[in-house]
C-alpha cells in the first residue's frame, strides 16, 4: 500500500473527542463553549483566512480544531498545507459523518470560536450602512441574509435576542463564508439598540409592505440628483413631505419573516420604506425584501462618495 506520509486517521465515531464535536450543533453548547461548527470547503477556507488576519474577540485564535477526511484532502490540499498554523486531524468519512449535521458530510470541519462584536465595538468605526433583524426565527434565511448583506457591504449585522441564532450549522453554512466577513451583533434588546443608533444619528430605515415611503422613488431620486437634476422634478406631495435620501448612512430594519415588523417595532424607526410589488404576489420573502434594501442604499452611498 502506498505510503502517504499522513497521520493516521481518528476511527472511532463514538470517541469522546467526536461526541464533543458533534455537540456543538446544539445551542447549549455552542452558548456554554462559546464555539460553533464551520463545515465545508468554502466555510472553512474563509474560517482560515480569519485566523489569519488575527485572534477572534477576547484574544482566542478563530479556529480552535480542523478535521478532514483523506478524500477531501485529496481534493483541497490547501488544507494540508496548514499555513494557517492550526493543524488539522484526519478522520475517517464514518467519523466526520458523526462530527457533523448534514446528510452526505462535506469532508471538512472546523470548530471555531465566537467572532461576535459587542454593540460599542461597532459603533466606534462609524458605520454607514447597517442591517438590523429583529425577531428572524429561520438559520436558513440569517444565513442567506447575512450573505445578502456581506455582497452589498454593509458594515454590520445587527439581531435581536429574539432571532435564531446565527452560529446554528445551518445558518453557517448558509452564509457560504460571509460569517466570517463583516461584524455580527448579537443578542439585543430592540428598544435599546434603537435608541442607541438614534443617538449616533445613524437613522433606522423600517422594510415594510405598507411603507409611506416608495424604495424606487427613493432610488430614481438619488441617481437624479447624481446626474445634477434636482429632486423637485418629482412633482408629487409625497416626495415634497419626504427627507429621507439613500446616500445618508443608515440602519436597515428588518421584521420576521411572517409577519414582519409589529406596529410598536415601526414606531420606533425613523422611516419606513416598501419594495414596491408589481405582479400579483403577496408580498417578497425576507432575504429578497432585504438583499433590494441594503444594495438600494450600497449604491446611492457610492454614488455619493
Amino acid at each position: 500500500m502506498r505510503d502517504t506520509g499522513r497521520p493516521q486517521a481518528m476511527s472511532n465515531p463514538r470517541a469522546d473527542r467526536v461526541r464533543n464535536v458533534a455537540k456543538l450543533a446544539g445551542r447549549p453548547a455552542r452558548l456554554k463553549r462559546g464555539q460553533f461548527l464551520a463545515e465545508g470547503p468554502q466555510a472553512v477556507r474563509e474560517a482560515l483566512a480569519a485566523h489569519r488576519k488575527g485572534p477572534a474577540p477576547g484574544g482566542r485564535p478563530v479556529i480552535s480544531e480542523m478535521y478532514i477526511t483523506g478524500s477531501c484532502l485529496d481534493r483541497f490540499g490547501e488544507f494540508g498545507a496548514d499555513s494557517a498554523g492550526t493543524g488539522y486531524r484526519l478522520v475517517t468519512e464514518p467519523v466526520m459523518a458523526a462530527m457533523t449535521d448534514t446528510v452526505h458530510s462535506q469532508g471538512v470541519v472546523a470548530v471555531c470560536n465566537s467572532i461576535d462584536l459587542t454593540l460599542d465595538e461597532v459603533m466606534v468605526r462609524r458605520p454607514r450602512l447597517m442591517a438590523v433583524f429583529c425577531r428572524m426565527r429561520d438559520p436558513g434565511n440569517a444565513g442567506t441574509v447575512l450573505r445578502a448583506a456581506d455582497a452589498a457591504g454593509a458594515d454590520a449585522v445587527v439581531l435581536t435576542s429574539s432571532s435564531v441564532d446565527v452560529y446554528n450549522p445551518k445558518a453557517v453554512r448558509a452564509t457560504a463564508g460571509s460569517l466570517f466577513h463583516l461584524p455580527i451583533v448579537l443578542g439585543q434588546d430592540y428598544q435599546q439598540l434603537t435608541a442607541r443608533l438614534r443617538h449616533h444619528e445613524l437613522p433606522l430605515l423600517a422594510a415594510d409592505g405598507q411603507g409611506d415611503q416608495d424604495l424606487d422613488l427613493l432610488q430614481d431620486r438619488s441617481a437624479w440628483r447624481h446626474h445634477r437634476h434636482t429632486a423637485a422634478a418629482l412633482d408629487t406631495a409625497a416626495d415634497q413631505t419626504a427627507p429621507l435620501v439613500l446616500e445618508a448612512p443608515a440602519a436597515w430594519v428588518f421584521g420576521n419573516e411572517a409577519q414582519g415588523l409589529s406596529p410598536e417595532e415601526l414606531s420606533w424607526c425613523d422611516y419606513s420604506v416598501a419594495v414596491p410589488v408589481y405582479g400579483a404576489a403577496e408580498s417578497l420573502n425576507l432575504a429578497t425584501a432585504a438583499t433590494l434594501c441594503l444594495y438600494a442604499s450600497a449604491r446611492a452611498q457610492r454614488r455619493g462618495r
